[in-house]
């Protein structure tokens, strides 16, 4: 096949048409990115925003560092509280049931019981640590029953 000149001629106007409207395209496609700005402001704009994104690297590692401390406290932290109130006595109730018992155990389940005796002469009051929810000393009915409500705010 054989090109003549006029052939060879319109194809390379073509090609330069082509060209001409890519560049163009490409010089529009520029101003909107500028939007008569300078490419140093677009520069400058970059570099703070690199900037930028340091500062939030450097303040999310201090939030997390924060965060750790803060999930280290809550894991000590009274999370579960239960009180039982009684009447020690048997008889017909006169007087109330002023008498309590309390639990405040953290995420371990260890903690404290505080118990009250009350009576007309005095109000006893005792403690007994808990350790995974059990103590050493033996735990009353009521004090039992206050380490259960205590756990039982543990799951909520």
């Amino acid at each position: 096949m054989v090109l003549d000149t006029n052939t060879l001629l319109i194809a390379l106007t073509s090609l330069m048409v082509i060209a001409m409207l890519l560049v163009l395209h490409t010089e529009w496609r520029m101003n909107r990115l500028l939007k008569g700005k300078s490419g140093k402001t677009l520069e400058d704009v970059i570099t703070k925003n690199a900037t930028e994104i340091e500062k939030f690297k450097e303040f999310r590692k201090e939030l997390e560092t924060y965060l750790e401390t803060v999930e280290k406290r809550l894991d000590q932290s009274i999370r579960g509280v239960g009180t039982v109130r009684f009447n020690p006595f048997k008889g017909n109730g006169e007087g109330g049931s002023q008498s309590f018992a309390t639990a405040f155990i953290d995420e371990d389940e260890n903690g404290v019981v505080l118990s009250t005796l009350y009576t007309r002469e005095r109000v006893g009051v005792y403690a007994k640590p808990l350790t995974n929810g059990k103590s050493e000393y033996e735990l009353t009915s009521e004090e039992k029953e206050a380490v259960k409500l205590a756990k039982e705010k543990l799951q909520v």
